[in-house]
């Protein structure tokens, strides 16, 4: 396909023109999960023509992202793709000209640097700051910019950080949020919200990657599409005396305190302090008399009544059906073993 007439549209732009479609051509990008507003974000800067994008996902397509997680289908769903390979085959399917690296992992400290070292920009796809403090430990030490994104119920959020130059995550959110909050398995979502979201954090990107600085939002900004809210923050300046662009001090990068079990928000628990490679020919023949087995390439499906255990190829593991992190050892050194 002729270059010029894909992205004609664009290049029409006066904010991109020619050179702008050039630099967005050689721009290389790290999407850090790849849900609700990660399939989006990379949806759109996959079409606008971002050379080379890699994301990093650690779960898997199910029947209740399709509302809303606009690269999946329903064959993804009922093969239990991993969504970062699920993606990287759709955007192939549209655009076969630029590089998609997916990367079916669970972003921790041992492996951030070597999945984004390199990157121009990170973005921010994820569902729990945990993560997002990680990133921002990176970005914020490395000089990388990166943008932040959000959305629950009606509710939308998003930021950009630009390391020196702007408010950090944690120059607004010191600590991360205490006690109950709302998340899309309580509040629900609507899939409007995240393409909201996702396509204003997406013209950020864009503006950053060709060069209009002049033109990038210096605010927090949020937006309720349901209440017809909306309300910005400065965040123009870095806090005097914050954590990590002040102090620089970057204890997520160091896996201070970090959980070696995470829940993930809907009823399971991920288990990922285990590197071991899994055959899963071997384990699927060893489980077949405790329950339902399946597998293809990406992951292991067994169902130990009444719960429902995913196992990937390194040895991580989400076990559905329970929150008790206590449970979820027990069926995996039950199964998988300790």
């Amino acid at each position: 396909m002729d270059l010029e007439e894909r992205y004609s549209r664009q290049v029409l732009f006066p904010g991109i023109g020619r050179e702008g479609q050039q630099r967005l051509a050689v721009a290389r990008i790290a999407l850090v999960g790849c849900g609700a507003t990660g399939s989006a974000l990379a949806s759109l800067l996959a079409r606008a023509g971002v050379g080379s994008i890699r994301i990093i996902d650690r779960d898997y397509v199910e029947p209740s992202n399709l509302q809303r997680q606009s690269l999946f289908d329903e064959a993804d769903a009922a093969q239990s793709l991993p969504k970062a390979v699920a993606a990287a085959r759709k955007i192939s399917a549209f655009n076969s000209q630029i590089v998609i690296e997916p990367e079916v992992a669970d972003l921790v400290p041992a492996n951030i640097v070597a999945l984004l070292d390199g990157m121009q920009l990170i973005l921010d796809g994820t569902d729990n700051f945990e993560t997002r403090y990680l990133v921002n430990d990176f970005a914020v030490q490395n000089s990388v910019p990166w943008i932040y994104t959000a959305a629950v119920g009606s509710y939308g959020i998003t930021l950009n950080v630009l390391p020196g130059k702007t408010a950090c995550l944690a120059c607004l959110f010191p600590d991360p949020p205490q006690g109950a909050f709302e998340t899309c398995e309580t509040a629900g979502i609507l899939n409007s919200a995240v393409n909201l979201a996702a396509s204003i954090s997406a013209t950020e990107a864009i503006k950053l990657l060709v060069g209009a600085d002049r033109q990038l939002r210096r605010t927090l900004l949020s937006f309720d599409v349901w209440q017809n809210q909306r309300a910005e923050v400065g965040a123009g300046n870095p806090r005097p005396g914050c954590r990590a662009c002040g102090d620089r001090n970057f204890f997520h990068l160091s896996g201070e305190g970090r959980p070696h079990i995470t829940l993930c928000g809907r009823n399971s628990v991920q288990i990922h302090e285990r590197h071991r490679p899994v055959d899963f020919v071997e384990v699927s023949a060893r489980l077949q008399a405790h329950g339902l087995v399946r597998h293809n390439d990406f992951v292991l499906k067994f169902w130990p009544k009444p719960f429902e255990m995913t196992l990937f190829p390194d040895g991580r593991a989400i076990i559905k059906g329970t929150t008790d992190t206590a449970v979820a050892r027990s069926l995996y050194a039950r199964y998988v073993g300790s």
